[in-house]
């Protein structure tokens, strides 16, 4: 098999995963939901397509843009010994997780300089205006914003040493957590309570979206908690259910269009 044939067996394969986990998902809160967001299924479907179609012009962005160039810059990399984990000699295993924590560190920052960076949180405000949270807002993101992020993985992959691979898998279980914590869903207390040890919950994440600016500046972490331990920003909530989700003053219907959500960075 090919270098390019192969890659496009692991993109199907990535695709396959997020879309079955996104409809199991989906079915979870359609049956249990924590928060009832919607007057009827017909909202509820206006919001989700939303969501979905700036999803899909995302996902065509990184499909024209930078899966190729991702591809290309990790084979000239391996070829090289570039970065930092070619550097260190270690098994295959050890080398892939070292690439996932790597990748999740990396990802812990990013969002925290999307908070701090007035030009990317215009950006990423997008991503918080979602008054009404479920699995499909994992998905909503601005285009600039899958732009920057994506321009600074081409330097990224070089200076840790990432494999293609690897990158892949850290991207589809990315893709997993992101969907998992921000679906409309409750945990138990006690499965919340161990499971955040561990990884970001649907409760720890709910905080992060909230309306007031303490608790959206926390719980910064993608995948691993851990990192909002070690930064110091991890700020549970006893009862995430009651908190306020999403931005002032962005509530209008027409913010909450497709065209409303693209223009939204670039309006006063």
């Amino acid at each position: 098999m090919s270098a390019e044939s192969s890659m496009d067996a692991v993109l199907r394969w990535r695709g396959a995963a997020t879309v079955t986990w996104m409809v199991a998902l989906l079915a979870w809160e359609s049956s249990r939901p924590c928060h009832d967001w919607f007057r009827s299924w017909r909202d509820r479907g206006r919001h989700g397509a939303v969501n979905l179609a700036l999803a899909l012009g995302n996902a065509l962005l990184v499909a024209l843009l930078f899966t190729g160039l991702w591809h290309w810059v990790a084979e000239f990399t391996a070829a090289r010994n570039l970065g930092l984990l070619n550097t260190i000699p270690m098994a295959g295993w050890a080398r892939t997780l070292s690439s996932l924590l790597l990748l999740d560190l990396w990802t812990y920052g990013w969002h925290r300089a999307c908070h701090r960076i007035p030009l990317l949180w215009r950006l990423h405000r997008v991503h918080h205006s979602d008054a009404a949270m479920d699995v499909t807002t994992a998905n909503r993101f601005h285009a600039g914003e899958i732009l920057f992020s994506g321009l600074l993985r081409v330097l990224l992959i070089p200076a840790l040493g990432i494999r293609f691979q690897d990158l892949v898998v850290y991207e589809t279980v990315l893709q997993v957590c992101v969907q998992w914590h921000h679906a409309n869903i409750r945990l138990s207390e006690l499965w919340e309570r161990r499971l955040r040890r561990w990884v970001v919950t649907p409760g720890l994440h709910q905080v992060h979206h909230s309306r007031e600016q303490p608790q959206t500046d926390s719980n910064y972490a993608s995948v691993l908690p851990v990192w909002d331990r070690i930064f110091r920003s991890l700020r549970p909530h006893a009862h995430p259910e009651t908190i306020r989700i999403g931005q002032e003053g962005l509530d209008a219907p027409e913010h909450q269009t497709l065209r409303g959500l693209v223009r939204q960075p670039f309006r006063r």
